[in-house]
């Protein structure tokens, strides 16, 4: 077994067993964190050449997130995950970050703590369905003119700036705005994915809410990943019909962070970029 850079030509394989485990992800991903951060980003493979596994990591400006940590069936038990997992570490913490995040599953949790991280929160994956009849086909948001507010926002949450994240979410999404908030709507396979999306107030974000759930197609299957912790998001979902199909944990290593779930009601990624 080997560990080598994640490339390009590992994208499609990833998929593969991305759905096996029935993830929900979109290539994208891949091609912005190997664009931003490709040393962070691993594949380990069998003597035969067949992908055993692999993990991405991402940095921001004082902190970093690791995610789409998979083994291929065939492989576990054999410490794939944690050599996988070892690399993207070190590689963040090479690059100088603070602190590092990410979710955890339940099998995962062990592994991550065996190597310092606590839990903070934990992530919810709500689902819903769009509710409009006829979309208008607007122009895609120009993220210069909005990305001192989004970064200010976003900063607020995370303690932390990823302005490079946003614009990736923003210039594939369709972003909506307030002064006091914003929401990315960003395509997903076959879905769409609520995120992106923080608010100062709870106003705000019913505003904002309503506005992605009418801007999506009838009947479109919408993702959005949201702290539990953040409890006017929580009855915000309800009353809006969002319903709960998973959880994860939200966990970090390293210096505590500023972190205010209050403000956050969707993450920029199902999970692999924070």
């Amino acid at each position: 077994m080997t560990i080598k850079p994640f490339g390009y030509d590992d994208i499609a394989p990833f998929l593969k067993l991305a759905a096996a485990e029935n993830w929900v992800t979109d290539p994208w991903e891949f091609e912005f964190l190997l664009s931003t951060f490709p040393q962070g980003c691993c594949a380990a493979r069998a003597e035969s050449g067949e992908l055993a596994g692999c993990v991405t990591s991402l940095k921001h400006q004082r902190s970093g997130w690791i995610g789409n940590l998979i083994v291929a069936a065939g492989f576990r038990g054999q410490g794939v995950g944690q050599e996988l997992f070892v690399s993207a570490l070190e590689a963040l913490r090479s690059s100088g970050v603070e602190t590092v995040w990410l979710t955890a599953s339940k099998l995962g949790q062990a592994l991550y703590e065996k190597h310092g991280f606590k839990s903070i929160d934990t992530i919810v994956r709500w689902s819903g369905t769009g509710r409009q009849r006829h979309i208008s086909q607007g122009a895609v948001a120009n993220y210069s003119n909005h990305d001192t507010l989004l970064n200010d926002i976003d900063a607020q949450v995370w303690g932390d700036q990823r302005a490079a994240l946003l614009a990736a979410t923003v210039t594939r999404g369709r972003l909506l705005q307030k002064a006091s908030g914003f929401a990315v709507l960003q395509p997903c396979g076959d879905a769409l994915q609520i995120g992106p999306f923080s608010a100062l107030d709870d106003a705000t974000a019913d505003t904002l809410l309503n506005n992605a759930l009418q801007s999506a197609a009838l009947g479109t299957k919408l993702y959005l990943d949201a702290p539990a912790s953040n409890r006017a998001a929580l009855r915000l979902f309800n009353r809006r019909g969002l319903r709960i199909s998973g959880s994860t944990r939200l966990m970090y290593r390293g210096r505590k962070p500023d972190y205010r779930a209050e403000l956050l009601y969707g993450l920029a990624s199902l999970g692999s970029c924070g």
